[in-house]
């Protein structure tokens, strides 16, 4: 069965408590329940091939109970529950706070955007009177700037590893989230030209130009999904979303449809870019789908059977797990994912069977045909360059688009080093007892994948441009076929 990820349901904002919460207490209540669930739930505490996962949930209870006994805020509660992620390590692990607005502290900023790029952080946008855009950003309060993304970021969330996790997310050691565990800058060495300035930082809530300069600093532009001839010859498919609404699955159909009626000149174009800026993962189908239409549905299901003959996926078999299994086929319903939802109907009685026996592992069937991976397939039916836009965040199913994409080699990755993600997936969101928090609790895992755990793909034209506009990438890939084709 293909890889699907269900999107968590939103929790609901609580009303306001009269009093002021025991943020202290709340934040160890909330630990203790997550790791019971993770304890219970998580493949990592039967994996064969991760013996020390036991040892390191331990740890990651014992560490973020530490700061939740400090805690004595929402921002300490929920620096608390990090901190059992950031020792986890796993995108597809730990928790996430959902306070209510009432409680959510106040978003602060230095008057510019940060912005990683290469192995250094730079000013990407800076409002007035602040420090030159594109000036170096040496140190702050006389800690090299790695190392204060390492304490102040990375102590609190995954991918201190991960070159993407540091384009994505390096920018936040100079952003105020109301963590009272991390010290806040106060003044930092900023180099420009040859030339080095200290300022005193000056921190105030984030404007309403915060946002477009923060998605513009990681992602660029954001194009809606579907298709459009940027230049000519050139067609630029955008996909920012693998986890669709109404709205979006609307567009994917669209999107199919145009590909189909378009194939010919996709064929003979100069070049096909696939854009995965601003995707965070979701639902692996809608890039095999895209993938099928452009190199050939054969031609994407041998190659993929014959890379992944080997790999196995095996579930956790628990009651918490189950519950979540059951309602995956009315919502892959909903998705307009009618032949997933078939398939996982077939084994959830294989499921609870497995549940009743007390077995450990419940590994999946395959429902599908077999492929005779043993057989050649046949010639893709796309051999244009192919431009594939990578952004850090991309993990889980952006991962696996790259993973399909990269089976033919006119693929060429353009962008950010992408994220990576362990073995772990499908996770599911149970409420902590709070109700201000979410558990992340994975209940499958593969077993020879053939991208290894924590592995990332390095881009083949790194864009350490500040600019990630469309037209700006546009520009590097027009420049690329010249010089390359």
């Amino acid at each position: 069965m293909k890889h699907f990820a269900i999107c968590a349901a939103a929790l609901l904002a609580a009303p306001l408590a009269a009093e002021t919460p025991d943020w202290a207490a709340l934040a160890a209540q909330d630990i203790e329940a997550l790791y019971a669930e993770t304890k219970a739930n998580h493949p990592g505490m039967h994996d064969p091939a991760n013996p020390a996962f036991p040892a390191l949930l331990e740890q990651a209870r014992s560490e973020a109970l530490a700061y939740a006994g400090k805690a004595t805020s929402a921002a300490g509660f929920e620096a608390s529950l990090d901190r059992f992620s950031a020792v986890l390590n796993d995108v597809h692990a730990g928790a996430y706070a959902t306070l209510p607005e009432g409680y959510a502290p106040t978003i602060r900023w230095p008057g510019f955007v940060a912005a990683w790029r290469g192995d250094a952080m730079y000013v990407y946008k800076s409002a007035e009177g602040g420090p030159l855009a594109g000036s170096r950003i040496e140190s702050c309060d006389g800690t090299p700037v790695t190392d204060l993304v390492k304490t102040r970021v990375f102590g609190w969330r995954n991918g201190a590893s991960i070159p993407g996790a540091w384009w994505a997310s390096a920018r936040l050691a100079l952003i105020d989230d109301g963590n009272p565990f991390a010290a806040l800058p106060q003044t930092c060495r900023f180099v420009f030209d040859g030339k080095a300035e200290d300022r005193t930082l000056s921190w105030s809530p984030v404007p309403d130009y915060y946002r477009e300069w923060r998605n513009g600093s990681i992602n660029g532009d954001l194009l809606p999904i579907g298709i459009e001839e940027c230049a000519p010859g050139i067609h630029w498919i955008a996909m920012p979303d693998f986890q669709p609404d109404e709205a979006g699955v609307a567009a994917y159909d669209a999107l199919f449809e145009t590909l189909a009626a378009k194939a010919d000149s996709l064929r003979s174009a100069r070049a096909v870019v696939l854009d995965l800026r601003y995707n965070n993962g979701g639902s692996s189908l809608w890039s095999r789908r895209v993938a099928e239409h452009l190199w050939g549905k054969d031609a994407v299901g041998l190659r993929a059977a014959a890379r992944s003959a080997k790999t196995q996926v095996w579930w956790r078999p628990t009651p918490g797990n189950l519950a979540e299994v059951r309602g995956f086929v009315d919502l892959l319903k909903e998705q307009g994912q009618a032949e997933t939802a078939a398939i996982v109907a077939q084994f959830i009685p294989l499921f609870e069977k497995a549940i009743a026996k007390g077995e450990t592992w419940f590994v999946e069937p395959d429902f599908d045909p077999p492929a005779k991976t043993d057989a050649a397939p046949p010639a893709p039916q796309l051999t244009v360059p192919v431009y594939v836009v990578v952004p850090g965040q991309c993990a889980s199913a952006c991962l696996d688009a790259i993973d399909t994409f990269k089976l033919f080699p006119n693929t060429i990755l353009i962008g950010a080093p992408s994220s990576a993600d362990s073995t772990y997936m499908e996770v599911r969101n149970p409420p902590l007892p709070s109700g201000m928090a979410r558990g992340i609790i994975p209940m499958k895992m593969y077993v020879d994948r053939p991208r290894g755990n924590g592995v990332s793909y390095t881009p083949d034209i790194e864009m350490a441009d500040f600019d990630w506009s469309t037209a700006n990438f546009l520009k590097w890939i027009e420049d690329d076929l010249v010089a390359r084709f």
